[in-house]
Formats: C-alpha cells, sequence, structure tokens
C-alpha cells in the first residue's frame, strides 16, 4: 500500500503573506526602478535640451509594475489551493505596490537619486526574503504535485 501523503501546503499563513510580501516587494523595486530610469533620462534631457523632450510616461511604466506585482503574488502563492485567497493575495500585492510607489514621492523629494535607490534596495530585499518565506512554508508535499503518478 502507499503510504499517505503529506499536506501539499505545510503553512498557508506562510505563503499567503510571504506571497504578498513579494508581490509588493518586487512589484515596488520595479516602480522605483523605473522612475530612477525615467529621471535619470530625464535629467539628461535637460541637460542636453534645456527641457525634457521624450514621451516617456510613468504612468504606464507603473502600470506595467503593477501587473508585475499582481503576477509576482500570483506565482508565489501558487501552493494555496484556494482561488479566492490567490486572489486576494495578488490584488493586495498590486495594492502594495502602489503604497511604495507613493512613499517613492518624499524619497524622491528629499533625497534624489540616492533615496529611490534605497527605496529601490529595500524593497528588492523585502520581495525576495518574502518570496523565500513564502517557498519554505510550502513544505515538502509540492514536489510530487502534478507528475501524474498515482496510486
Amino acid at each position: 500500500m502507499s503510504g499517505a501523503h503529506p499536506e501539499s501546503v505545510k503553512d498557508p499563513l506562510a505563503v499567503g503573506l510571504g506571497a504578498l510580501g513579494a508581490g509588493a516587494g518586487l512589484g515596488g523595486a520595479c516602480v522605483t526602478l523605473m522612475l530612477l530610469l525615467i529621471r535619470m533620462v530625464q535629467r539628461v534631457e535637460i541637460g542636453r535640451y534645456g527641457e525634457s523632450v521624450s514621451e516617456l510616461d510613468p504612468l504606464v511604466f507603473g502600470l506595467l509594475a503593477v501587473a508585475l506585482a499582481a503576477v509576482f503574488g500570483w506565482r508565489r502563492s501558487q501552493a494555496l489551493e484556494n482561488l479566492w485567497q490567490r486572489g486576494v493575495i495578488t490584488v493586495l500585492a498590486a495594492f502594495g505596490t502602489l503604497l511604495i510607489a507613493i512613499l517613492a514621492v518624499p524619497f524622491w523629494h528629499y533625497l534624489r537619486f540616492p533615496g529611490l535607490l534605497v527605496l529601490a534596495a529595500a524593497s528588492l530585499i523585502l520581495g525576495l526574503s518574502a518570496s523565500r518565506w513564502a517557498l519554505a512554508g510550502r513544505g515538502h508535499g509540492d514536489e510530487g504535485r502534478g507528475t501524474g503518478s498515482g496510486a
């Protein structure tokens, strides 16, 4: 006879909070890195032409970062079987990214480029450590999942 399989999710709270932190942190890092890139391009253009002449739209890049946050949150919450919980985590990860983007305003206003670099580094550290937490919460039951080996 076959032995009982361990639970596929050892700690759903760790998976959920880790996925939320990973989505918000990595999405926030994307937002701040995109802001840095846009500000550097604008600075070069102002130095060269006296005004910003590019058509870079920060809102488009910000929406892209929010979409990436949703993808990060969805992927890291894969161990959860409840789609409703995964959807809530995804939406909250996108909202967390928007909060980090709002935090970028005072960082830029008071500290300029070093401030955005610090915020990007902090967001990246948050995202990577939360991602590791989500993976650790999966337990050991996910290795054989979906392989088709029954009995």
